[in-house]
């Protein structure tokens, strides 16, 4: 039997919910089926950074629960899905999935796509990181994770914001092998065509 055409988003509490809202969008746009679960502190952040209100983002996905809510169907193995992305993905998140500590149904979630051998994206967003961040990032890679901060790609040349996260989105749903129209990619954009070898110049 197929997997089933749907995916788990999580949303913690650290900074770019935008990156969250924007994955359940292009995801329904796809036809993707979607399950939200948001902390208790990326629903601050949205209220924060966001002028979506607790309903409408909820309303953005097809299901939706609540992060206490540890019975939920995605909490178990046997509900099949792609896999799970956490945007954003805040240390202490990180820091709970990377022990196999499942606090709530966010982490527990995570926890299932990993010992399913899932595929997990935790779109990190930290910086500085200490040696003991790096030691968790390390070792939710080693279980099957993938660490994917949302870092910006200048040479696509954006001129707004949403430029920037949807390039970031577009690469994080490359993981899933979605599509994302609109995506420009090195080597098939204008401005990459115009550049000389950059490693070649250098010698």
């Amino acid at each position: 039997m197929s997997t089933p055409q749907r995916m788990i988003i999580g949303i913690s509490g650290a900074t770019g919910v935008i990156y969250g809202v924007r994955l359940l969008q292009v995801l329904k746009q796809q036809g993707i089926e979607t399950h939200l679960v948001v902390t208790k502190a990326g629903e601050r952040t949205r209220a924060y950074e966001t002028d979506l209100s607790m309903h409408q983002l909820r309303s953005l996905a097809d299901v939706w629960y609540p992060v206490t809510d540890v019975g939920a169907a995605i909490s178990s193995g046997s509900f099949k899905t792609m896999g799970m992305i956490i945007a954003p993905c805040s240390i202490r998140t990180m820091s709970e999935i990377a022990h196999g500590i499942t606090s709530n149904l966010l982490t527990r979630a995570a926890d299932v796509v990993l010992k399913e051998r899932r595929r997990l994206v935790l779109m990190l967003r930290e910086t500085p990181l200490t040696a003991g961040h790096i030691k968790s990032m390390l070792t939710v890679t080693e279980s099957g994770g993938i660490i994917a901060p949302p870092v910006p790609a200048f040479y696509i040349r954006s001129q707004t914001i949403e430029d920037l996260v949807d390039h970031t989105v577009g690469r994080v749903l490359d993981l899933f092998d979605i599509e994302m129209e609109g995506v420009r990619r090195w080597g098939e954009t204008a401005a990459c065509e115009d550049v000389a070898d950059p490693i070649g110049s250098a010698f």
